[in-house]
């Protein structure tokens, strides 16, 4: 079994209750980042891993969003939400690993919470790099690398559990592979101990 395949079983068994238990999260944890990433897309948007699209309702108005996930299950709820939030989306199935756009076909690219369970997070940066337009913004956000020691040993017990059984892993820091790709990053934030980070990167002109 491919790890896509293993994740898209994951990501089905648990989209009936993904949005109850993300709700305790961000109360905690996000403070405003679903905001702070949207509202800074413009134009033709690609969001990677949309899950049940709990995005949706931050973007702009005038933003035509795209949105790829492996879990046909997620984007059943994805598709409601739209639906009942009165918003055009064009949500469809699709890997992170291998993003089905030509080269430079988005103004901005977003993927929130999503690269700490994507089997191959430095390959899927660089679909989304390669799938943004010169000048555009990347956008991202996830929990990664405590910024102390007492809380990256938690990490690193936690990985023991996680990786294996769902993919999720908490030692993860994507802004490296940003980094050396060679955007610009021009926006950055780390709170929540370290473990919440959230970033705008431009593609060089």
């Amino acid at each position: 079994m491919s790890a896509d395949e293993k994740q898209r079983r994951v990501w089905d068994r648990h989209a009936a209750g993904y949005d109850r238990q993300m709700n305790l999260f961000e109360r905690r944890f996000l403070r405003d980042t679903r905001a702070w990433i949207c509202r800074q897309a413009t134009g033709d948007t690609l969001e990677v891993a949309v899950g049940t699209a709990r995005n949706l309702p931050y973007y702009p108005a005038d933003v035509r969003l795209t949105g790829v996930d492996l879990s046909p299950r997620m984007l059943e709820i994805a598709r409601r939400r739209a639906t009942e939030l009165g918003r055009d989306a064009d949500l469809r199935l699709g890997t992170a690993h291998r993003l089905d756009f030509p080269d430079a076909s988005f103004d901005s690219v977003v993927c929130t919470l999503s690269l700490c369970a994507i089997p191959d997070d430095q390959r899927a940066v660089a679909e989304m790099i390669r799938v943004l337009r010169p000048g555009g913004l990347l956008l991202l956000a996830d929990h990664v690398v405590g910024a102390t020691r007492p809380v990256r040993a938690v990490q690193r017990l936690l990985d023991l559990v996680s990786v294996p059984a769902a993919g999720e892993h908490f030692r993860r820091r994507p802004i490296t592979h940003v980094a050396a790709a060679g955007l610009h990053i021009e926006k950055h934030e780390r709170f929540a101990r370290g473990v919440v980070e959230r970033l705008a990167a431009r593609r060089p002109a």
